[in-house]
């Protein structure tokens, strides 16, 4: 199993495109860090997921 935001999910094998689809973020708006490093947004659909992987989708929101 992976963690996805310090929650278990079957995720293992899905790509990095495909888990932020899954969890409903904008592509456009988040970071995703896989084991520590920053996964570049050109790599996300072929960064595939594996197991004991952890992973931390951080959304940006705009404000004021």
């Amino acid at each position: 199993m992976t963690k996805v935001n310090g929650k278990t999910e079957a995720v293992t094998g899905l790509n990095i495109a495909e888990i932020v689809e899954k969890f409903g973020y904008n592509k456009a708006r988040v970071a995703v860090e896989l084991n520590g490093n920053i996964v570049p947004k050109a790599k996300y659909a072929e960064t595939v997921v594996s197991d004991d992987d952890v992973i931390e989708i951080v959304s940006f929101v705009g404000g004021g």
